[in-house]
């Protein structure tokens, strides 16, 4: 690596803490999604890894199963409690982390008192929201005045996959993470697309992980069932005009195949590096940064790093100062 090489921008990190951790086993998610246990994390050992793999900041996020286990006043208070703690991280390592916010969905008032909050009050970055929560996807009609209240803020939306209300009968016993989250990434995104939610609200930066799931294989799919179903008289560009403008991390094992088939939906200015972390362990970090390190970028962009960090400091301006 370049000793003037820029470090990563992390637009996929998460956190946890003891607090949240005892109130998802409380309420049932003692294995999350079917992988064998919690992770363990502390903004020391991630600022440790960070430094290892040269990245500059992360972007932390609550990762799945979200914050909502099914009573919204709980959830408004857990969500207000995950939201203060990663502020405070933020504020006590300045330039090294960033807070995409949790947003107690599907209770919609509670969700626009959290997003004021945590613009006015905790400064975040941006928002992170669950493909989906007890079965609220993110393009059902009940949403629409957050996604308005989004859209005034000219918001960062992450969205982050989960566990998919058939789960039971789908996972086939198997850690939801390996292929139902891939799924439910492209569920929520082809309703955005089909509820015309993506196109009514164009100052929205959203941000699909794990190279956008199964989406790069199923976009001309979705595209000529978009026009097909879509209701007489509704004109919204096709869906793979509209994938194009959303942005894209690299989250997960992104070569040798997935990344390719990403990049023949979308240019490499959507791009952003995300590594998973703390879900994905150190050295899976260690090895995914390794991999990009040694691939050849596309043509004139320099490197992955380079890449990725620029495409990221124009999504989050903040960072880049």
């Amino acid at each position: 690596m370049p000793i003037d090489a820029p470090g990563y921008l992390d637009v996929h990190a998460h956190f946890v803490t003891d607090s949240y951790v005892r109130q998802a086993r409380a309420a049932g998610h003692e294995l999350p999604d079917g992988v064998p246990a919690w992770p363990s994390w502390s903004a020391e050992a991630h600022l440790e890894l960070m430094d290892r793999c040269s990245i500059e900041t992360s972007m932390l996020s609550i990762s799945s199963p979200g914050i909502h286990f099914g009573d919204d006043t709980a959830a408004r208070r857990l969500a207000r409690e995950v939201n203060e703690d990663g502020a405070d991280t933020v504020r006590a390592h300045p330039g090294r982390f960033g807070l995409f916010a949790s947003l107690p969905l599907p209770d919609v008032d509670g969700a626009l008192a959290e997003i004021a909050h945590a613009y006015d009050h905790l400064d975040a970055d941006g928002v992170v929201l669950e493909t989906n929560t007890h079965g609220t996807y993110l393009g059902n009609p009940d949403l629409e005045p957050v996604w308005a209240e989004l859209d005034r803020r000219a918001a960062v939306v992450f969205l982050h996959p989960t566990s998919p209300v058939c789960w039971e009968q789908s996972a086939l016993g198997r850690p939801r993470p390996m292929v139902e989250f891939i799924f439910d990434t492209a569920r929520t995104v082809t309703d955005l697309l089909m509820s015309g939610t993506l196109d009514r609200y164009r100052n929205l930066t959203v941000i699909v992980p794990h190279c956008g799931g199964a989406l790069p294989v199923l976009a001309d799919r979705i595209d000529g069932f978009m026009k097909m179903f879509m209701p007489a008289g509704t004109e919204v560009p096709g869906a793979v005009e509209q994938l194009g403008r959303l942005y894209y991390d690299l989250a997960g094992p992104a070569l040798p195949r997935q990344l390719p088939a990403l990049l023949s939906l979308v240019g490499a200015d959507r791009l952003l590096y995300g590594s998973d972390h703390c879900w994905t362990p150190a050295a899976g970090v260690e090895a995914h940064v390794a991999g990009l390190d040694a691939a050849a970028a596309p043509d004139g962009t320099g490197s992955w790093r380079a890449l990725t960090t620029a495409n990221a400091h124009r999504v989050l301006p903040r960072t880049a100062r």
